[in-house]
Parts: C-alpha cells; structure tokens; sequence
C-alpha cells in the first residue's frame, strides 16, 4: 500500500483528483457527463466560464499585465532558427486557442478563431555587445516582453522573439495571454515544440496527430454541462462548504491595504532539504494523504497563527481538465479551488491533516463549478481592496517543463521577476531531487520582503515539527527559531538602568526643596507659591494626618477640585506614610460612593462645596478649605520616614471594570520612582521648564503631571476646573505661563492643533501623547506650526505605572501611526499567544509588561489579581511578575511595538480606557432594559464615542 502512495505522491494534484474521479467512476459513484465534439459551422464560439472573467477584467483594466504569461528559455548549443520557427508555427496551427481573439456580439463576448496565415519568429542579434552587456540587454528585453500588454480583440495572443547572444547561445521568449493559456499548457506547449523541432531539423514532418478537438468546443460542452441538475448538485456543496466563511484572511500586513488592489509584487525563493521532503512524504503515505495535503495544511496551520483565526481559506489553482479529450489541448482551463480548513479545538497536526484530507478531496469532487460561477453563486462582499473568497493562494507543481536536453541543444531558464501578485500571498512548490523548491509571491503594497522571508522560516520551523511529531497539537507549534527568541525577549528588553533605590516619592521632593527653596513650585491662576511654601503646607497636612492614623499602606481619599489644595493634598497623604485614592468630582455621586466603599479610607480630604456628594458615607471628612485652623498650628518640617519602604503604597488609582464596577489598582512607591526617573532622563526637564497639569487625578496620566516638574525644579501649571476642554483657554494658558511639556489626548491634540492661536505657544517643547493610533498628518502639521515641539507617544496601563513604552516622534524618518514604541528603563515587555509563548515579528500578539513599574494588584481582588497578574517565566527573578493587559500589539522589524487594539471589550476613546462591560451592566440596572450592547465608534471628525 504504501509501495501505492508514493507513487501517487509523485503525481501532480491534478492528476491525483483524475485519479480519484476514476476510481469513483469505476466503483460505480460518479455520473460521466457527455464526450466533447468539435463543433458544428466553426463559426464564433462561446467564452468559457473562465474567459468571460479575465475578458471583464481587461475591459475594466486594458492594457494590464497581470494576466500575462511569459517565458524565456535559454538554448545552449547548435541552434537551427528555421526548424524553431516551423516547429512554433505548426503549434500555432494546431491549437485554435493561439489564434483566438475576442469581441463583443449582441451584446455578448465570443470567441473569434483566426485562420492560420503562416508564422514569423523574429530574431534579434545581440552578438555584438559585450558578453556583460549582452546579459544585461537579454533580461531586459525578457521583462519588457513580460509585461507587454494584449489586444484582446485585435490579437495576437501568442508572441515569439528569439535573441542570438553568440553563435550557440539563445534566449527564446515566449508570451501568451492567460485568456487562452495556463500553466498545463505550457508543458503541452514544450513538448510539441521539442518533438517538432527534432523533426523538423532532422528534415521530417510532423510527428504528432492531429486534435480532434478545440479549445472552443470544450467551451461550448462547459456551457452545456453546467446547468440543471447536475450543476445545482455541485453548487449546494460549494454553498454549504463556505457557508460563514471569513470575507478576508486578516493576516498582520507591514502596511495598509489600499482600497485598490494594484497587483505589484515580488517573490522569494523557497529552497527546503531533501531530507524533510522525504519526511513529509512518509507523513503523508503514513496519513493516506498526499503531500500536497501535507505541505497545504502546515501553510494553513501557519496562516492560522499568523492571523489569529481557527478558520482559514487558501485558494488552490487546479488544471481543470477533468476530460481526457482536452489534455493535450493549449488553452484556459485551469480552475480555482476554495480550500477551507477548521483548525479549532487545538487539534493535532495529524487531526488537521484529516480534515484537510476531507476538504481537499470533496473540492476536487465538486471541481467542476467554475470559480467564477461560484462567486456569482456566493455573492460575497465585493472589494476593489483584495480578491472575493480568498486572498491566499497555495499549490504544488510538477518539476516545471521545458528544461532538458536535446540533442545538440540544452535548454535552461532566464530568471526574470515580473513584479506581480494577484492575491496577497502566493506559495508554490516543487518536489524535486534536491528538495522542496518554490516561490512565495507577495503583494508590495502590503508587505515587506523581511516580512514574507520570516514567514517562509516560520513554515520551515512548523514543517520540521509536524515531520518530527504528528500528534503535535497546535498550541505547541513554535514559530520562533533561537535566535528571533532570544531577540524578543532579551535584546529588546535590555532597559536595565540606575534608579535611586531607598527613596520614596515625596522624599525626593524633599531633597529638591533643599535645592530650590525660592524656586516657583506651582502655579494656578495667579497663585504662585515656591517649593518651600508648598512644601511647608504639605508638612502641615501630613502631621495632622499621621494624627488621623494615616501611616504605611492607610488609604486617603482625596475629592478636591484642580488647584493647589489638590497638590498639597497629594504630598501630604504622601509625606503621612499614606497611599492617596482620587475621586473626582465631576464623577457621578453613585461611582463616587462605590469608590468610597470599595477604598475604606482612614479619612476623606475635600472642600466644602463637594461635602454633599459623600453625606452618610462613615468616613471620617477634613475640609481643606474651609479647616485650615485644624493643622495651622502642626510643624512645618519634613515627618519622619518611620516604617515606610519603597515598596509601601503611594497612591489607588480605580479603573474600568468588566463586571460593572471599577476596580482599584494598588502602585507602589517604587513603580513611580522608575517612571520619575526615566522621565528626568527622557524629558530632561530643567528649572527653566513648565509642565501642565490638566489631567483628572484620577487618571494615572496625572502622577507624571504632578510630579515630574517638583522633582526637577520645575514650574508645575495647574488648569482651572473644567479648562481642560477649552481650547481658548488651554492655549492662553500655555502661551501666557511658557509652558514647555504636556500631555494630550489624540483628540485634543487635534483641537489644539486646529486653533488659530497656536503659533502662540512657541515654548512648548514635549507633547506627550497616550496609546491611541496617530492620525496621518499630524506630525507634518505640528511641525509647520510648532517647529520646536516634539511629540512623545507613549503605552501603560495603570496597573504599570502610567507609562510602559515609549516612541519619540520627529526625529528624520519617523512617521505617525499605532507604534507605540518600545520599553522604558527597567521595564520589560512581551507578545505572547495565548500559551504564554513569545510570537514571532509581525504577528499579533496579548501584550505583558513586566519590570519595575508592575503594580501590587487589585485592592481587595485576589482572585482577579492573580488572573491579571502572573508569574514572570522569562528569568526576570523569583517572584517577578507580568500584567496581562489585555491589548494587542506586534513586534515590528525595528523593535518596536505596533498597538494592535484589545483583546477583551475594553476600549480607548478619546485617549480613556473604557469598559464597555461596566456600561452595559449599569444599561442593563434600568427598568425595562432586557439587554444591552455597547461599541466605539468614531464620529465624522474621527472621534471616538459610545
């Protein structure tokens, strides 16, 4: 049996679906259609189903190459030109489908055959150049003869030119339209050419029979064929097989799809060992499959992974001479198959070879449906962007034809690159004495050859594995070699840098105070007040908190609208030993009150306008504007450390929830110390220096706002309440107080990008912006009106610390988009599936983030804690963990991260991190609301809204 299967493995897939047509045949199981006849009058035939699809695309597009089918050959050796040029016009004689060409008739296209007039090789004699120039001109004039176009209705279809290079050295080039040839045919076409010609230049005839049927007969038999009964049979497979099919494989490309497909490609080669093809082949005689089978589920297991999807479609070109009559004939018959594979349930690979095996062979047993008539049937979703059905094509070919040696004549190929990809992403391959041979063609506007070279290493890695193990299941696959490995996990987490390692926040404050006393600390209207005035008050505070028992890890909650209160608050509850909790003001009462509860703090800072948001809470209220007396007369000088660490609490920052309410998220002193020091390295923030403080404390955005400038002797600029949505007054501000470093939102940016006055704010030096995609134009517009500003694009979770990574924008060859850069100082962050295992460039992966900035956790949520907090496997240390954030990134080429989106229902709008869960739980609270959906989507500006 297996003697059987390896004989059958050497057969080209074609031939194999021949063969299992008539196996079913002769057992009785398949319905043989009539036999073809030349048809009767001989005048305009039909197109087939095939034809009209190419004719309406040369209509749409004339004078495109993509459909050209170009060959050039070199002849080594005593060349006869005569009996060549008789042997190619005797082909052209025997094969109508040379001579066809095509017009329109009542409104319908048809086939015109030409009578046969002679035939005329053209010679060009390029022996006189250099033997480098004479090279160089022959693949020249073998790419400019490529991409020729055809007149489809004037003809002809089929060209001929022969290049002398020396006396027993020629390049033949051959083009023909795909209209009315294909891959097959090629090999039809070479073999009669090399019979003829030993014919000829021996002086015979012809040796080869005459055809007894056409081209335009087989066309005419499809059309009769394909109708009734028997095609309703084929259709109802197509229909079911497909049926919730993907509309378009959403393989990672390096850049946007463009809206029209514009075909431009290039190839990369695929040279795999002799040793593995034999692997694979004994896999596949193991399996009962073929290792057309073999070789196409490795390529759609790869897909998979490489798209995050269980369900992937490839095409797969077959000969569609399904007839013996028309196996010798030169014309269009090829067909296409839909080739689509469930790769759900983390099945093995030898499982996934079984269901390739079933798809495979009911395609090829219900190949006779056109693919243009299965479009037609289905009735996809059609785009000018990418190809109907699948976008991936995939096949395996015999060892090609028209190589070998003659007598007195070796024949050998002239590489040339067309330069053109039909779909996406192209892999054929060849079986031969050294090994899989192949090419993977690749459309240039979506892909980078870097790119599809490391998807080929890829497809080795996944071969190499399934040959070793068949029973590997999926998950287990590893697409990383060592050393792309040891590249993602180490070389671009190498942030190790020098931190200062005893001091809590609040006490470096401290020592910058000592340094700047008289310095201007704060600024909040027309209110200034130096770093030893704000230091003093904050001193006050913290006593009278320490009195309180606020100390190490004790909770303060802060409700206090924008403004030096606010600040004092902060570094007070600090200075205590306290971990600070925001509440915002504008936030409802009901939040508010769920904060308070969930936080339990030791006491509740806020002012006497905001007192009748927390009626009835229990917590113990200081009133900061209106009790001053209270803590007047408390020291002015620094509290005493005590017990406080690094690794105490500095502040519980409540963010979005999936269940429907927020949860808090614990950082330490130690987390922001590293975000502060990195800041002083990155920002380089001097005393000459103004930072804008517009974010809500409640936003983890706020504590670089706050503390970057008082730990540098800069000016911190408070906005007043509700400024930081006017846009007149944000730019008055700026301008007015020489801010040179704030932080923006994508969308505000936009506004403040758009105001008349911008010009105006010339101090501005650093714009920071958070984790949103940034739209083109952006950067050429900042530049134009801002030339001295630099934009800072920057990725963190609250549960890392505010910022995780970083892209520096401006400098020479930069460009706006989703990167988000990569790691900060001493943290460290990977792309993992859903295993835990690193993915490879390019592919999309859950993004992690280890390092300094990770936070403690969720107060008084273990179980969600130790769901989004896991241990840290890469050899960070013992006890080391990673925060699962949810969000989607890839690995680009350069190291840096491309922001891919989320993985859960968590998303931005308008730079905040929303749980669309949270909404809809408080949708679903209303009486008489059953169910609740809730999406992002952007508005006619590009903004994001609910």
């Amino acid at each position: 049996m297996s003697e059987v299967l390896a004989r059958v493995d050497k057969l080209s897939p074609e031939r194999q679906a021949l063969l299992q047509k008539l196996l079913r045949k002769q057992a009785g199981e398949a319905h043989e259609p009539g036999a073809i006849r030349p048809r009767r009058g001989g005048g305009p035939a039909p197109l087939s189903f095939a034809q009209e699809r190419l004719w309406f695309i040369d209509r749409l597009e004339p004078g495109s190459a993509v459909y050209n089918l170009p060959v050039a050959r070199r002849l080594g050796g005593a060349l006869d030109p005569a009996a060549l040029e008789r042997a190619l016009g005797e082909i052209v004689r025997r094969h109508e489908a040379l001579r066809t060409t095509f017009r329109e008739v009542d409104g319908s296209a048809v086939q015109v055959i030409t009578p046969f007039g002679g035939f005329t090789l053209p010679v060009e004699d390029l022996s006189g150049l250099s033997e480098a120039d004479r090279e160089v001109e022959a693949r020249r004039r073998a790419a400019e003869e490529a991409v020729r176009p055809f007149d489809l209705s004037a003809g002809p279809l089929f060209r001929a030119a022969l290049l002398r290079l020396g006396e027993e050295e020629h390049v033949l080039l051959l083009s023909m339209h795909h209209i009315v040839s294909d891959g097959w045919s090629l090999g039809v076409l070479f073999r009669e050419l090399w019979a003829l010609y030993e014919a000829y230049r021996a002086g015979g005839e012809s040796p080869l029979a005459e055809l007894a049927v056409q081209y335009p007969d087989y066309a005419a038999w499809q059309r009769e064929q394909l109708a009734g009964e028997a095609l309703d049979r084929q259709l109802s497979y197509w229909r079911e097989r497909l049926a919730g099919a993907p509309e378009l494989l959403q393989l990672p490309t390096d850049r946007p799809r463009p809206a029209v497909q514009t075909y431009r490609g290039a190839s990369v080669p695929v040279e795999l060992s002799l040793e593995l093809l034999e692997r694979l082949q004994a896999l596949g005689r193991n399996e009962g499959a073929t290792l057309y089978m073999v070789l196409l589920g490795a390529f759609q297991v790869l897909l998979g992974k490489y798209a995050g999807s269980d369900d992937v479609v490839v095409g797969s070109p077959i000969a569609g001479r399904t007839r013996a009559e028309v196996e010798a004939l030169i014309g269009f018959f090829v067909n296409t198959l839909v080739l689509r594979t469930d790769l759900s349930g983390d099945p093995s690979f030898r499982e996934v070879l079984g269901r390739v095996r079933e798809a495979t062979l009911g395609a090829y047993d219900h190949q006779d449906v056109p693919f243009e008539r299965l479009v037609a049937e289905l009735q996809p979703e059609r785009s000018l962007s990418h190809a109907p059905l699948f976008q991936v094509s995939f096949s395996v070919q015999n060892a090609e034809g028209g190589r070998g040696a003659l007598p007195g004549l070796q024949v050998g190929g002239l590489d040339s690159a067309l330069g053109i990809a039909k779909y996406d992403l192209s892999l054929a391959l060849t079986a031969t004495a050294q090994g899989l041979r192949g090419e993977l063609d690749y459309s240039t506007d979506l892909f980078e050859r870097g790119t599809v070279e490391r998807m080929l290493g890829h497809l080795e890695r996944v071969l190499e594995q399934v040959a070793a193990d068949a029973d590997v299941r999926l998950s287990r696959l590893a697409l990383l070699g060592e050393g792309e490995r040891a590249r993602v996990l180490e070389e671009w987490n190498r942030t190790e840098a020098e931190v200062p390692r005893d001091a809590c926040v609040h006490e470096l404050f401290e020592a910058q105070v000592e340094r700047t006393p008289g310095a201007m600390a704060l600024v909040y209207e027309n209110e200034e007040v130096t770093y030893a005035g704000l230091n003093a008050r904050a001193n006050r505070l913290a006593h009278h908190l320490r009195s309180l028992g606020v100390g190490a890890d004790a909770r303060v909650g802060i409700c206090v609208e924008r403004g030096v209160d606010m600040v004092v608050a902060v570094l007070a509850t600090l200075k205590a030993g306290g971990a600070y909790v925001p509440l915002d003001p504008e936030y409802p009462a009901e939040r508010l009150g769920y904060m308070l509860r969930d936080s339990a703090p030791v006491v509740l800072l806020t002012q006497r306008s905001l007192l009748g948001q927390f009626d009835g809470s229990g917590v113990p209220v200081e009133v900061l504007d209106e009790e001053a007396s209270v803590y007047a007369g408390q020291p002015d000088s620094n509290p005493a450390r005590g017990a406080l660490t690094p690794e105490n609490l500095a502040y519980v920052i409540y963010t979005s929830g999936s269940t429907g309410q927020p949860k808090g998220v614990m950082n330490g002193h130690r987390g922001v110390i590293n975000l502060l020091a990195w800041g002083e390295r990155h920002w380089a923030l001097t005393a000459g220096d103004a930072v804008l403080q517009r974010t809500s404390l409640s936003f983890d955005v706020s504590v670089r706002e706050l503390f970057s400038p008082l730990l540098a002797g800069a000016r911190l600029v408070l906005l007043r309440p509700g400024g930081q949505r006017e846009v007149d007054y944000l730019v008055e501000v700026v301008r007015r107080r020489e801010v040179s470093t704030m932080v923006l939102t994508v969308s505000h940016m936009q506004a403040f990008l758009e105001h008349p006055g911008l010009e105006e704010c010339s101090s501005l030096r650093r714009i920071v912006l958070g984790g949103e995609s940034i739209p083109a134009g952006m950067l050429a517009e900042l530049g134009a009106r801002l030339p001295g500003a630099r934009l800072y694009h920057e990725y963190g979770p609250t549960e890392a610390s505010v910022t995780s990574t970083v892209r520096t924008l401006g400098a020479e060859g930069e460009a706006p988009g989703a990167s988000i850069g990569g790691p900060i100082s001493n943290a460290r962050v990977y792309l993992l599936d859903m295993r835990g295992e690193p993915v490879p460039v390019g592919v999309a992966g859950e993004l992690y983030v280890g390092g300094a900035g990770v936070a403690r956790g969720y107060l008084g949520r273990s179980g969600l804690t130790a769901e989004r907090f896991v241990p840290d496997s890469f050899g960070a240390g013992p006890g080391a963990r990673l925060y699962r954030t949810g969000d989607l990134g890839r690995w680009l080429a350069d190291g840096t991260i491309e922001f891919l989106g989320r993985v859960d229902t968590l998303v931005k709008v308008r730079g905040y991190r929303i749980e669309l869960g949270e909404i809809e739980a408080r949708l679903l609270e209303r009486e008489g609301v059953g169910a609740a959906v809730v999406v992002a989507h952007a508005d006619g500006a590009g903004n994001g809204r609910l």
